[in-house]
């Protein structure tokens, strides 16, 4: 009697242990994303989705995270904030995600913010404006560089070259308007005049009767602020009206698309970047130029695809939140909480050293400014 009763607690121990075991092996960490995959600001968003899955499928194949695999769970906003705000509320209700990567946009994460602070989901944005973390939100970060960096390099290259009076063309939304505050707000400190503020609209086709009050009032410069198609238009239309002074564009043109878009008209054409543009032209002392061709060749090799500063806005923000879960058992405070800690994180973008006051966690340092000669990108020194 006693073996019987001993075999049989031999078998529920067992069973125990299987029903243990299968359940720890259906313990994913489902994370969430949002980007711009289709409509006009795919060549931000479709690089991003890419990525996030590759780095995906590369922690899993690692073993994932503290023996739990991930699941990536992604919507297409295609660049729009209602859009967006139905894929955020599908992620947090119906998904029940643990964290959120992305929005592709400063209009669609603006959009979306106030949804994942209530539902306490950490959110990582892929997207530019200051004012997605500032003021700091304790649920949101981002790992694009700010336009209040962008501005400052722009405007350092700028008061090296003794260009002393510009004017600005901005876009009619938020990525348009943080960068124009930006603008206005710097220039002083640099020395810098703002002779005329001009705007156009996301979808504006022809930017002539802008740019020809800006030549009209003799700037020695013109800076654009915007994400393509518009300042493709805006070169094109610089081009056309022979205005021979130096055409600045933001941060948000940093990729192949726009030389393709711009076409003849991107030569010539100055921006702030990330180093990804530029990583063969790197120090081999840079510390990012290591992550930046693994980051690449894998890319590469997968899409056969060129990669983008956009792609490595999501490349930081999936190592970000795979160090961030390590530890935490997948809940969100401790993962908001490791977030929020972390320091020294050499990436696609830059160094990120988040804070309490700062989110965003990037230097200056994260910016090179490059010219488009015979359309490659060329580094300024």
């Amino acid at each position: 009697m006693k073996q019987k009763h001993l075999v049989l607690a031999m078998l529920v121990t067992i069973l125990s242990m299987l029903l243990v075991s299968g359940a720890m092996a259906a313990d994913v960490y489902k994370i969430g994303g949002i980007f711009s995959v289709t409509g006009r600001a795919s060549f931000l968003g479709d690089p991003e989705k890419k990525t996030m899955e590759m780095m995906v499928e590369q922690i899993n194949a690692a073993g994932g995270i503290d023996g739990h695999m991930l699941e990536a769970v992604i919507y297409d906003s295609e660049g729009d904030p209602a859009k967006a705000v139905s894929a955020v509320n599908k992620l947090i209700h119906k998904d029940q995600v643990i964290a959120i990567i992305g929005p592709s946009t400063t209009p669609t994460t603006l959009a979306i913010v106030n949804f994942t602070k209530r539902a306490k989901v950490p959110l990582i944005s892929c997207a530019a404006g200051i004012k997605i973390t500032t003021p700091v939100d304790p649920w949101v970060f981002k790992t694009a560089q700010s336009d209040l960096l962008a501005v400052a390099a722009v405007y350092q290259q700028m008061k090296t070259a003794g260009i002393k009076k510009i004017g600005i063309l901005t876009v009619s939304n938020a990525y348009g308007e943080s960068g124009k505050k930006q603008l206005l707000s710097q220039a002083e400190e640099f020395g810098i005049q703002v002779i005329l503020n001009e705007s156009f609209g996301a979808k504006d086709t022809d930017t002539t009767p802008q740019l020809a009050k800006i030549k009209a009032a003799g700037p020695d410069a013109i800076v654009c602020w915007g994400t393509n198609p518009g300042p493709a238009v805006v070169a094109k239309n610089a081009k056309q009206l022979k205005i021979d002074i130096p055409l600045y564009q933001s941060h948000g043109v940093g990729s192949p698309k726009f030389i393709e878009l711009a076409q003849d008209a991107a030569n010539g054409n100055i921006l702030p970047t990330g180093k990804i543009l530029v990583t063969s032209l790197l120090d081999d002392s840079d510390p990012q130029k290591k992550v930046l061709e693994d980051y690449q060749k894998a890319y590469e090799n997968k899409y056969s695809g060129n990669v983008s500063g956009f792609g490595g806005y999501a490349f930081d923000a999936v190592n970000l939140l795979a160090g961030a879960l390590k530890g935490s058992g997948g809940d969100k405070e401790k993962i908001r909480d490791n977030l929020e800690a972390t320091k020294n994180y050499v990436g696609a973008t830059g160094e990120f050293n988040f804070t309490t006051q700062d989110h965003n966690g990037l230097s200056p340092a994260a910016f090179v400014m490059v010219e488009i000669q015979n359309g490659t990108w060329t580094l300024l020194k």
